[in-house]
This record gives structure tokens, sequence and C-alpha cells, in this order.
């Protein structure tokens, strides 16, 4: 397998955090890349911290509002497993209330790692003690909960917020698909997937750490099927894989890059990009995504022709191997394309 692109690196001084050579340097090379305190200027900043009354002031901005949770049975720690999760509507501020109790309890520290079992594919440091037991076995997380929403502005729910932050330099030009808000009052761990958007994360409160694998790392995720409504997931449990079933996700982590996030910065995550992201209790994090200057250029009349290549290529690459599905593999794994993820 080729070696992946590897995640850039800004300050936010840096001239790449300019519109034209975020373009021309990163967004075109399709590669992750950080932005230190990219997002230190918003008043979000401090008004939304929670440990500065920032959760009593986004009880009363949009407290009142009915928002989509996910709700997940894995006691202290929120796995977001499509497998193991459901969504329920309340209200913005039942949801407060939870994280004002968080807060009461939480001595502040910050560790987004969530395993202690050495024999996982991803290994924390330490456990910390902002693990707190808890009395219910339920956890509640906010996830992509619309502060923008294209599609639809009745899915707005907290469109007040977007007064508090200011578009990054470097999406200028980018027409939106949405904003959305995700915030966690106990620790959380994501799914392993990748989103059809490109996507900057931004970081308002607390920590997350965000592991990324290139879309040509694809087989070794073992993805879900294509016809499923989780296609753009990874079946492979990351917390606790069972090599017998998925015996190629024994060489993830080789080809897997950690970026740690602090209270400030952003990560440019290409359209995609396979990531699992760990939030540390009581963060808060603003995303915007955006389509790729590629979908935006692919025209339906010209499918089928991209099809015929990946078809083609298909055929060589069995012919090569005397094997459809090593031809098959081969092809996936050879390619860091966009239609990598798709097959």
């Amino acid at each position: 397998m080729e070696e992946p692109l590897r995640v850039l690196n800004f300050d936010d001084d840096d001239d790449l955090t300019s519109l034209e050579h975020f373009e021309s340097k990163v967004e075109s090379r399709n590669a992750p890349a950080v932005f230190r305190g990219c997002v230190k200027d918003w008043k979000a900043f401090s008004l939304w911290k929670p440990s500065n009354g920032g959760l009593d002031y986004l009880e009363g901005r949009v407290g009142t509002s009915i928002v989509e949770a996910m709700l997940s049975r894995s006691g202290p720690i929120f796995y977001g497993d499509i497998r193991g999760r459901e969504m329920i509507p309340l209200p913005f501020s039942a949801f407060i209330t939870t994280c004002k109790q968080r807060l009461q309890n939480s001595n502040g520290s910050c560790n987004v790692n969530t395993d202690s079992d050495s024999s996982k594919l991803i290994e924390p440091s330490a456990t910390g003690s902002c693990l707190d037991s808890m009395d219910s076995h339920h956890q509640v997380y906010l996830a992509q909960v619309p502060i923008l929403s294209m599609e639809s502005k009745e899915r707005s729910q907290l469109e007040t917020l977007r007064e508090d932050i200011q578009l990054p330099s470097i999406l200028k030009s980018k027409v939106l698909t949405s904003i959305n808000l995700w915030m966690n009052n106990a620790k959380s761990r994501s799914s392993t997937h990748y989103d059809p958007h490109h996507n900057l994360l931004c970081i308002v409160a607390g920590c997350k750490q965000v592991v990324l694998w290139s879309p040509s790392a694809g087989p070794l995720l073992y993805p879900m099927p294509v016809y499923g409504e989780a296609s753009n997931h990874s079946a492979v449990d990351l917390g606790s894989p069972d090599f017998s079933i998925h015996p190629r996700a024994k060489r993830l982590m080789d080809y897997s890059q950690e970026v740690m996030l602090h209270a400030g910065d952003a990560l440019f995550i290409p359209e995609g990009w396979y990531h699992q992201v760990d939030s540390d209790e009581l963060t808060i994090a603003v995303n915007y995504w955006w389509q790729s200057s590629m979908v935006c250029n692919m025209q339906e009349h010209m499918d089928p022709y991209f099809l015929r290549i990946l078809l083609r290529r298909w055929f060589i690459l069995s012919s090569i191997t005397q094997n459809p599905i090593d031809g098959i593999m081969t092809l996936i794994i050879s390619s860091s394309t966009y239609f990598s993820k798709n097959v």
C-alpha cells in the first residue's frame, strides 16, 4: 500500500491560512491539515467555555430548542457505534443539565483516551481521573446538530449560535452545505467512518484526539456494504477488534495518523478520509461541511465513463493476479482516488 499523505500543521500566522494557499497547497491535494489557534478569536471561544459560565450562556440562548441527541448504553463513555445507539428528541436545556452535573464532578483534566486494554488497536496513555463512574448506563451526545443547514432552514435548530462563530478565512469562498454543533457531557468515541464532504472541525472547548486513515486504507477497515445506510462506516471495532473476522485490521494502525486538537484548533479532514474521534468530557466543537471541487465538477452524464475506467482497471489487475477478488482488492489498495471508498 502506498504511503499516505502526512497531516500538515500550520500556526494561525502561517501564510497557508489564507484562502489561496489553502486551496492550492492543502485542499487540492486532499491532504489533512491542522490549523493551530484558528478559531481563538471567536466569541464562542470565551462565551461557551463550560468552566466560565458557558453552559448557562448556551442555555439562555438556545435552551428551548428541541434537538436530536444520540443515546448510547455504554456506561461512563459514549461510544458512537451505529449498532448500539438511538436518536431521541429533547430540549437543549435538558442536555445542558447533564453537562452541569458532569462539570460539578470534574476536576478539569484532559485525557481523551478511552480504553485501557493493551490488546486493543488504539492504546491510551492513561485513563485519567476525568473518567468518573456514573449511576446511569446511558450517555447522551449531541452530534451534527445544525447551526446552518442548506437542505432545510427548519432543521437549523441552533441558528442563533451563528452570531458567536466566525467563518474561517480559508473557507471564505466555499459554498457550505452545513454548519453543525457537536457536544458531549462524558467522554466519547465515534465510530470509524468517512464523510462525503470536506470537513473543517473546530474545537471551541475541551480536546479531541482524531485518528485518520487515507481512503487507500479502506480494505483494512472493512467498509460496510455500499447498499446499506452505514456504507461510510467501518465494520471493525477498533476498541476490541476481532482479527478472526477482520484479519487485515491487524495492519490498521501502521497506516494511521493521530492528531490531538485543543480549544482554538481546527482540523481539515478531506472527503473520503476515514477518521475516529475521541473527545474529552465537556468538549464543544463546530464543524463546516462543503462539497469538494471534484464532486462539484462530476456531472452525471460522465458517470458511465468513470465506471468504465474503474472496470477496465479492475479487469487488467484481475488478469495479473489471476483472481477477480484479488483484482478488486488491488484496485482499491492501489488507488487513493475518491472512488476507492465506494468499492
